[in-house]
């Protein structure tokens, strides 16, 4: 069971409970109950590598999160790449029918959200 420390006025969050990774896991949450109603020839190519860059994307803002802060730029650099890669796919995917407008615009929303998240973290990381 962990202690409380209430000497501490402004507890520090553990790496997985940072808003990014909560915001990227509801995400996750969301675009993996969309899977399954893709075609199923797109499910296993384009929805496979969507998949796999959003794991990705968890793993290097978690990597990130408990990184020292001299290690933590460049993990962000290619979060940012990474995450950048996600939306394109995930463009491609709603181009080509596979993905409906319903679904595109719910991921979209909380995406935009973790994109920002990603430029104020290189941006405080860059000073």
């Amino acid at each position: 069971m962990s202690q409380l420390d209430f000497h501490n006025s402004s507890p520090k969050l553990s790496a997985e409970e940072t808003p990014i990774i909560i915001k990227l896991n509801e995400s996750y949450k969301l675009w993996h109950s969309f899977l399954i109603h893709i075609p199923r020839l797109t499910r296993y190519t384009l929805g496979a590598k969507i998949d796999n860059i959003f794991t990705e994307c968890l793993e290097l803002s978690l990597l990130a999160g408990y990184s020292a802060k001299e290690t933590k730029f460049p993990i962000v650099q290619k979060l940012s790449v990474k995450f950048d890669a996600l939306k394109f796919f995930l463009k491609l995917l709603w181009e080509i029918k596979a993905l409906d407008n319903k679904k595109y615009a719910a991921l979209s929303q909380p995406l935009a959200e973790i994109g920002k998240m990603i430029g104020g973290w290189l941006n405080s990381l860059k000073k």
